[in-house]
């Protein structure tokens, strides 16, 4: 009987030191699938907008983002010179020619399906391969001190007439401005838009980016600049330190002054992390990613149907912009004739 009990004792040691095992086992396991990969992010959108939309993500989805910053030109050359060794997983852009540039190089994997029918047409290629998550509209920011409501240019075209001679400012070496010139090409064609550069090489002043061009309008340093809308928001509902002595002027009327620049996210064809990366890019063009951006201090314009812009922006619908198709906007042969035009 003492010896039945001693091995009865033992197997029931035995068994639970065998179940202790079984659940250390089972919590390695379920610890190994709660694990999920870091995404890396090509961005080149503004920092302080592309971290509010990947946290809230990464909050949603559990999925931590890596975000490396640059430049609209320069990360798209990055990813082509990297081709299928590159580490990124999802570009976002300031402005389309980049995703136009890489997406002709075969350099992005095609967006699910519920991704595409999330956003408009207007603001996503045929390709299928990005779309856009945010929209900015060209402007021209004026001191009425200098410059009269009656006065104001009917054309962004007219800024290369001699009365504005040393009137305007642009900011020729940013992607924004550049995609500005992409649009000018896309609706008046190579030739007037190479002379309309040449106007402005005799007229306008250089700056280096909008917010240094409205700086220089506000302090009555010149009369006039384009930048886009975003800036001069976004200062207004800080101090407004930059912007008290500047209004704007919205073009309207399909003019080219009055296009819409869209800012575009891709999963890259190279991302080690497709579905992760695929869900990245659903999240910004969804509603969810949208509220984000909406109601973020970026002063962008989200594009969703299902979520309005920010209250303070002059409606999306009521801009009257050009029809462009955001996948004909040509980076290099812009800034070839740019060039060509001595803005370079």
């Amino acid at each position: 009987m003492r010896n039945g009990g001693k091995i009865a004792a033992l197997v029931s040691a035995l068994a639970l030191a065998l179940a202790g095992c079984g659940s250390t086992a089972d919590q390695a396991g379920t610890q190994g699938a709660a694990e999920k990969p870091t995404l890396t992010l090509y961005n080149a959108q503004h920092e302080d907008l592309m971290k509010v939309m990947v946290d809230a993500f990464t909050k949603e989805s559990g999925i931590k983002v890596d975000i490396r910053s640059g430049e609209d030109p320069d990360m798209a050359h990055q990813i082509l010179q990297e081709g299928s060794a590159s580490p990124g997983d999802v570009f976002v852009t300031e402005n389309s020619p980049a995703m136009t540039l890489v997406d002709g190089q075969g350099g992005f994997a095609k967006l699910d399906q519920a991704t595409l029918e999330q956003v408009d047409q207007r603001y996503r290629p045929a390709t299928g391969n990005w779309a856009g998550f945010a929209a900015r509209s060209t402007v021209l920011a004026y001191n009425p001190k200098m410059l009269a409501a009656a006065r104001l240019p009917a054309s962004l075209m007219d800024l290369a007439a001699p009365e504005w001679k040393d009137k305007v400012g642009i900011a020729p070496g940013g992607a924004d401005f550049q995609a500005i010139v992409s649009a000018v090409l896309a609706l008046k064609g190579e030739d007037a838009t190479a002379a309309w550069l040449k106007g402005l090489k005799e007229n306008a002043r250089a700056y280096q980016g909008n917010g240094a061009a409205m700086r220089a309008v506000n302090a009555g340093e010149i009369p006039a600049a384009v930048i886009y809308h975003y800036y001069w928001y976004k200062d207004r509902a800080e101090a407004g330190t930059n912007s008290k002595n500047v209004e704007l002027h919205f073009f309207g009327k399909q003019d080219p002054g009055a296009f819409v620049g869209v800012s575009g996210a891709a999963v890259l064809k190279a991302s080690r992390h497709p579905a992760e990366a695929q869900a990245l890019v659903k999240f910004l063009t969804g509603e969810q990613g949208q509220r984000v951006l909406a109601q973020s201090d970026a002063m962008e314009y989200s594009i969703s149907a299902k979520v309005p812009a920010n209250p303070a922006l002059k409606p999306l619908g009521e801009l009257a912009a050009p029809d462009v198709d955001i996948s004909s906007l040509n980076g290099p042969e812009v800034t070839e004739l740019m060039r060509q035009a001595g803005l370079l």
